[in-house]
Parts: C-alpha cells; structure tokens; sequence
C-alpha cells in the first residue's frame, strides 16, 4: 500500500510540474525587435505587444501570430493592361510598404498583402488605361506617383503606409516591339544621315571660307605690292624730274639723250614708222655747229627736217 501510494503521489507531483512549466511557457512571452503582437482576452481585442518581455494571463490571453513593422517589399506578377491605343500590355509592378498600426493591420483586413496587390492592378488599369503607348513608355514617374498616392489613402486605414509603388518592366506585344525597333533603327539612320550631311556642310563651307580668305589675302597682298611699285615709280620719276629740273638742262643736251634713244627706239621688228618732233631740228642745229660749225650743224639739221622718215632696212 506504501508503494502504491507514494507512486500516485509521484505521479500528481510530475503532472503539477509539467502544468506549472505549461503556464510559464503561455505566460512569459519575448517580442523580438521590429515585430509586434496582438493580444485577445477571452476573444476580444486586449493590446498590442511591444518588443520585450510581457506576462499574459493562461488559458485567458491569446496572442496572435506577430506583424513585421519593417518596411516590405512584394513584387507582383506581370498584369495585362489595356492602354489607350488599345494595345495590351504587360507591366510588372514592386510595392514598398509597411505596417503602422498592428490592430487595424488584423482586424480592418483578412490579408493586407492580397488586398495591396489587388488594389494595385485596379488602379494601375485605371490609370493606364488613359494613356497611349507612348506615354505609358515614358511617363512611369507619372504612373508611379498616382499609384502611390491611390494605394497610400486606401491602405491607411488598414493600418499600412504605402512608401513607393515602381513599375519593373512594360513589355508591350511582340508586334509592338518589332516596329518600334524598325522605327529607332530608322531614326538612328536619319541621324546618322543628317549628321554626315552636317559634317559634309560644314567641310565644304570651311574650305570655301578658306579659299576665300587665301583669295582676300592674295588680293591684299598683290594690291598692297602694286601701291608699293606705283609709290616706288613716282618716287623715281619724282627724283629724276627734281633732278632735271636742277641740271636745268638746254635743247643741246635735250637733242643729244634724243638720238641716243632712237637706236632703241628702232629696235622693234613692228617699228616701221617713227616720228621726230620739230624742235629736234633747231636743237641738232645747235649740236652740228657745236661739233663741226654752221655747214655740217645745217647739214644734221636738214636730214631730221621731216617730221617722219622710214628706218633704213
């Protein structure tokens, strides 16, 4: 009967040990950082549990699975999207968000992350829809903005702060894209085109400009050599005309240098006719009665008596 009894009585004391570590393991509970957890007393909504130790109350107090309260990112699969144009395409959309209030984040929706996702096709739809292909190519800021503002007013009382909304990729139909590329292979031609007509231009304007200024320079140069040589021989004759003029010379003197250049002056084989000024007479007239008295000076003075005469062959 003793053994009997002390075993019974081993029995109750491991059954109080293993309820008493049960109560320890519901009561005593550890958040971790960056998470939260809700708390139900019999069924209803009792508090929220910061990061750190707290008791809760067994058998009476219900903790929920915690919420991460740092910031998420979910990328949605591609959603087809009807634009303006008609044209079907396919974007693939990442949003960033984060739980504020952990409450309204369990009671205000059954799955915030479906409800984001869904909320997010509607209104990329809605907003998409409205623009053509083009624009919805190049105006992804735009898009971006009126999602994030959309998702942000919705999802606030959801206890869920939307932080940004990008737009991962627009594939449009494979036809689309073939065109598109003809096209911007046809515009990069184009460019190329016009740039190698620019840089022809632009050779050939540069050549002519230099051509001109090595003309204006030519010019210049030959004007400024032919004042040079004009200042040159009026300098000569000046000096010669001043020196004349300081000899003060007679008709002897005169008449001599004369039959000095008529030798030259008949050197031309197109020289047929020459003629001999009138005053050469009286000034030869002198020169004979200078050099071999009055008869040979009469003599001289009648052979150039003519005012013209044939060159001797």
């Amino acid at each position: 009967m003793d053994s009997l009894g002390g075993t019974a009585a081993a029995i109750v004391l491991l059954v109080l040990v293993i309820f008493v570590i049960i109560v320890l393991v519901r009561s005593i509970r550890i958040i971790p950082q960056a998470r939260a957890g809700v708390v139900e007393r019999l069924g209803k909504y009792q508090r929220t549990l910061n990061p750190g130790l707290t008791i809760l109350i067994p058998f009476v107090d219900r903790l929920l699975p915690l919420l991460d309260l740092r910031e998420q990112v979910v990328s949605f699969p591609p959603q087809p999207v009807i634009t303006e144009d008609n044209l079907v395409v396919s974007i693939d959309t990442v949003v960033y968000f984060q739980v504020t209030d952990p409450r309204a984040a369990t009671y205000e929706i059954a799955n915030y992350i479906q409800a984001v996702e869904q909320l997010t096709t509607t209104t990329l739809r809605n907003v998409v829809g409205g623009l053509n292909l083009e624009e919805a190519l190049t105006s992804r800021d735009q898009i971006n903005g009126q999602l994030r503002g959309v998702l942000d007013e919705a999802t606030g009382r959801w206890g869920i702060r939307v932080s940004r909304v990008e737009l991962k990729a627009i594939d449009p139909p494979h036809s689309i894209q073939d065109s598109m590329e003809k096209q911007m292979r046809a515009e990069r031609d184009r460019r190329a085109a016009i740039l190698t007509a620019e840089g022809t231009k632009q050779s050939q304007i540069l050549t002519a400009e230099g051509q001109r200024q090595a003309a204006i320079l030519a010019a210049e140069g030959d004007a400024k050599a032919a004042i040079l040589r004009a200042d040159g021989e009026a300098q000569a004759i000046q000096k010669v005309f001043d020196a004349i003029h300081k000899g003060n010379p007679d008709q002897k003197l005169l008449a001599y240098q004369y039959l000095q250049i008529l030798p030259k002056i008949a050197e031309g084989s197109s020289n047929k006719l020459w003629i001999i000024p009138s005053e050469v007479g009286e000034a030869l007239k002198g020169i004979g009665g200078a050099l071999g008295g009055a008869n040979g000076g009469s003599g001289v003075a009648d052979l150039f008596s003519d005012s013209t005469q044939e060159p001797s062959a």
